[in-house]
């Protein structure tokens, strides 16, 4: 696995040197890197481990994770941020990561030598989402920061975290550009996985416009789920604008249905790590 791709990391070793640097960006042996003693969290769910794993054997480590030299002037470094993927790529069996090297562990420098990495790189729609959701995540940016720390629209920053949504295979094919970010976008609509990665391969193989992927999964829509029967009026636009700020909020699709004596709110996700995801949010 030592070949492996590694998502920002890709194709620095020729514009750093080979001897250990004290900043910047680049690639570090898995067993240099050792967990921090400060780490606050110390419960790492296994299934949530495993879902990422599933993702790096799929499309590599999209997310560097950020380091700090070794304080008691040891080799190694201490991880800062990233013990998720540092875990995952050990049950992968990767014998490096892409890394940002920083010397402290100031929140506000470490946020900014991300954001300088993903306007310098030429990264896949994945690899920028993954870089979006690391400063959603890791240092608490709300979608219209992040849309303003790195010159797009809110909008641009939420459907670009959308598409983390989708499954690994399906997120390999992006990866690999055999599918452009638009198409992917709209197989979020399929809930059946297995129809979606089917779908996805055959808009790959023939492709498929947009427009025809819309068209597909529109058509497949009434056998998964009764459609809501006809309203007379229009939603009210306020709860419309919730199921807006929930989304953005949540990084997932939201739904609110109103009922005449009871409503509900519907928050769909993908998979257990999604879900974790949305448990730190709700009640972190």
């Amino acid at each position: 696995m030592a070949g492996r791709k590694s998502g920002l990391g890709r194709g620095l070793e020729s514009l750093i040197p080979v001897a250990r640097p004290e900043s910047g960006f680049t690639t570090i042996a898995l067993d240099l890197i050792s967990p921090s003693p400060n780490q606050p969290r110390r419960y790492f769910d296994d299934d949530a481990i495993e879902s990422l794993a599933a993702s790096i054997r799929e499309v590599g480590v999209l997310q560097p994770v950020i380091v700090r030299p070794d304080p008691n002037g040891g080799s190694g470094y201490l991880l800062v941020a990233g013990e998720r993927r540092w875990r995952a790529a050990a049950l992968v069996g990767l014998d490096e990561l892409p890394a940002i090297v920083r010397d402290s562990d100031e929140q506000q420098g470490l946020a900014e030598a991300l954001i300088e990495n993903v306007q310098r790189e030429d990264l896949t729609p994945l690899e920028e989402a993954a870089a979006y959701q690391q400063l959603l995540e890791e240092f608490g940016l709300t979608h219209e920061e992040v849309g303003q720390r790195v010159g797009k629209s809110r909008v641009a920053i939420t459907n670009t975290l959308r598409l983390l949504q989708l499954p690994p295979a399906i997120q390999g094919l992006v990866e690999r550009r055999e599918l452009g970010a638009g198409h992917a976008r709209a197989l979020l609509g399929v809930e059946d996985e297995a129809y979606a990665v089917h779908l996805a391969q055959r808009v790959a193989a023939e492709g498929w416009s947009v427009r025809q992927v819309e068209d597909a999964v529109r058509a497949r829509q009434p056998e998964e789920r009764p459609q809501a029967p006809a309203r007379s009026t229009a939603r009210p636009a306020d709860i419309i604008e919730l199921e807006e700020r929930l989304a953005e909020r949540l990084g997932v699709p939201v739904e609110i249905q109103m009922g005449k004596r009871r409503s509900k709110i519907v928050v769909r996700f993908h998979t257990v790590d999604d879900l974790e995801r949305l448990y730190r949010i709700l009640f972190d």
